[in-house]
C-alpha cells in the first residue's frame, strides 16, 4: 500500500477520535460558540489529521490545533498567526507552494515536508494534559513509521519532549537528558533514525516579543534543507 493511501487511512481514524472527553468538549463547544470574526465559517470542530508531501522526507511536529485555527479550518497551522508565520518560512525555503494558509481548499501543497502534531484536538488554553499526549501519541509515531523521514523538525519544547519520548519508549535512546532544547539545535542518532532540528514554536507570544524572528526560522529551515540534499 502506499504511503498516500496508508496517510488517508490513518487520518480517517484521526477524525474519529473521541478518546479525550475533555478535548471533545472543548472543541465542539469552540466549534458551535464561534467567533465573532468566524461567525460565519462552518467549523471543523473535530481531530486534525496530518498535512503534507506523503513521500516526505521532513516531518514537522508541532503541539496542536488552535481553537479558531486549525480546529475551525480543519488543517494543520491553517487560520492563524502561528500559520501565516510557518508557511510563509516554508515558502521561502521551498517547501511549499505558497505562503500563506487561509483554508482547507486553498491550493497549498507541501513538497518533501509533512506536518504532524503532538495533540490533534484544540486543548483549552493551548495545554493538553499529559494524559492526552499519551492518547494522541500513537498518532505520529505511525506518521513516523510510513514516512519514514531523514530529518525531524520538532517546534518547541513540548513536541521535542514527546518526540524523545517515543524514542525511550523504544529504547533507541536512555534518557533525555543529552539533549537539551534550544532553538537551532539539531542532533544525529544512529542510523537509521531521523536527524532532529528543533525551533521555538510561531506561537504570537514567541513571535510577537522577537524571541522567534522570520529570519531565525528561516535559517533553520535552510539548515534542514542542506541536510536533507547530502542525506
Amino acid at each position: 500500500m502506499s504511503n498516500a493511501s496508508e496517510l488517508a487511512k490513518l487520518n480517517a481514524q484521526i477524525i474519529r477520535c473521541r478518546k479525550c472527553p475533555r478535548l471533545v468538549v472543548y472543541r465542539e463547544k469552540v466549534a458551535e460558540v464561534k467567533r465573532r470574526a468566524f461567525s460565519e465559517w462552518d467549523y471543523w470542530g473535530k481531530p486534525v489529521p496530518g498535512f503534507g508531501d506523503p513521500d516526505a522526507k521532513l516531518v514537522i511536529l508541532g503541539l496542536a490545533p488552535a481553537a479558531h485555527g486549525a480546529n475551525r479550518t480543519g488543517r494543520m497551522f491553517t487560520g492563524d498567526r502561528s500559520g501565516d508565520f510557518l508557511y510563509k518560512a516554508l515558502y521561502e525555503t521551498g517547501f511549499a507552494s505558497q505562503p500563506t494558509s487561509v483554508r482547507r481548499d486553498d491550493g497549498l501543497t507541501l513538497t518533501g515536508a509533512f506536518i504532524s502534531a503532538t495533540a490533534r484536538c484544540a486543548p483549552p488554553d493551548n495545554k493538553p494534559l499529559p494524559s492526552e499526549l499519551d492518547n494522541c501519541r500513537p498518532y505520529f509515531e505511525r506518521d513516523l513509521e510510513i514516512l519514514t523521514p531523514s530529518a525531524v523538525f520538532v517546534l518547541g519544547g513540548i513536541a521535542m519532549r514527546a518526540y524523545l519520548g517515543v524514542l525511550k519508549s523504544r529504547g533507541q535512546i536512555k534518557s533525555l537528558a543529552p539533549y537539551p532544547f534550544s532553538h537551532g539545535a539539531n542532533f544525529a542518532f544512529p542510523a537509521p533514525l531521523p536527524r532532529l532540528f528543533a525551533s521555538y514554536h510561531p506561537s504570537q507570544q514567541n513571535t510577537f516579543t522577537g524571541r522567534l524572528t522570520e529570519a531565525m526560522l528561516r535559517d533553520v529551515l535552510l539548515d534542514i534543507r542542506k541536510f536533507l540534499r547530502k542525506a
